[in-house]
């Protein structure tokens, strides 16, 4: 049995990069019965039928998986964002940070297309929160280098809205790779989904880097279970004020002493941020396990 890493899922059939070279395998058909299903990222173990077709019978221990984008083994999760057209929402964001740390993965988020738009607001607003903040342009340049050495070593995976710039980010920093790319509808202020499926590259030695199919924020369904008592957890502008409420239980509501909200009027908490807080707070409050996709 031959071991290998999916770098490729298309039209029912998943690419395995093995020492050999890559094989076109299927999956056994009990993953469709256990009601999971082999990811991009994942590792597996194989038998081929011939030199570059196969089929996989096992998927090794994940570290973590992603609903959306749809890979698993994640090391760091870059979200591509920007202040001109498209323009980037925080919540959106802000949803995608949360799932990141819950699945112990780390978030870089790149404000893009600098060359049009500096994106001040976005890069002052998740610095201050504690993130790893990037200025970026696919078309002069600008970042890529500090992008590269923040991938370095790591498994990664792009993500954020359609026509942000992912795919032209890739073709920057894989010079040749020709990844499909196309303008942005000015009228509808929206890209569109240039790429189709989740594929990872190989960015030299030590890293491997995802290009995933982008998304508007009204058509994502990202959330997975998390519960409302420990969503506080999954911002880290909170975590010095955590445990000083008046309150053992507070959530950060409309609770008296409350020291995240103290925080929040005293200009050490965004108030962006809070809002998005309470917004994904009552998300969580309303979500029932049943609605969690698994995979």
């Amino acid at each position: 049995m031959t071991e290998g890493l999916i770098i490729k899922a298309l039209s029912g059939f998943y690419y395995v990069q093995t020492t050999d070279g890559v094989v076109a395998c299927k999956a056994r058909g009990r993953f469709r019965l256990d009601g999971t299903s082999p990811l991009v990222g994942d590792h597996v173990r194989l038998v081929t039928d011939s030199g570059k077709s196969g089929r996989i019978e096992s998927v090794e221990p994940r570290k973590n998986f992603f609903i959306r984008p749809a890979v698993a083994n994640i090391d760091t999760l870059v979200f591509i964002a920007a202040n001109v057209n498209p323009v980037t929402d925080p919540f959106l964001i802000d949803r995608v940070s949360v799932i990141a740390n819950e699945a112990s993965c780390e978030l870089v988020i790149c404000v893009n297309k600098v060359d049009l738009n500096a994106g001040d607001e976005l890069y002052e607003l998740y610095r201050s929160a504690g993130y790893t903040v990037i200025r970026t342009s696919a078309e002069t340049g600008e970042g890529m280098e500090e992008l590269r050495e923040v991938l370095r070593g790591k498994v990664c995976a792009l993500t954020g809205n359609s026509g942000v710039g992912k795919s032209s980010i890739l073709n920057t920093l894989m010079p040749g790779a020709a990844i499909p790319t196309d303008e942005v509808s000015e009228h509808l202020g929206r890209g569109k989904h240039t790429t189709r499926h989740v594929e990872l590259y190989r960015l030299g030695e030590d890293c491997y880097i995802a290009d995933t199919p982008g998304f508007a924020s009204f058509e994502i369904q990202m959330m997975q279970s998390i519960a409302k008592e420990d969503l506080q957890y999954d911002f880290p502008e909170f975590a010095p004020y955590i445990g000083k409420c008046r309150f053992i239980d507070c959530a950060h509501l409309k609770e008296p002493g409350c020291a995240v909200r103290e925080a929040i009027e005293q200009g050490r908490i965004a108030p962006k941020r809070y809002s998005s807080y309470v917004r994904l707070y009552d998300l969580t409050a309303r979500q029932k396990p049943w609605d969690v996709k698994e995979t």
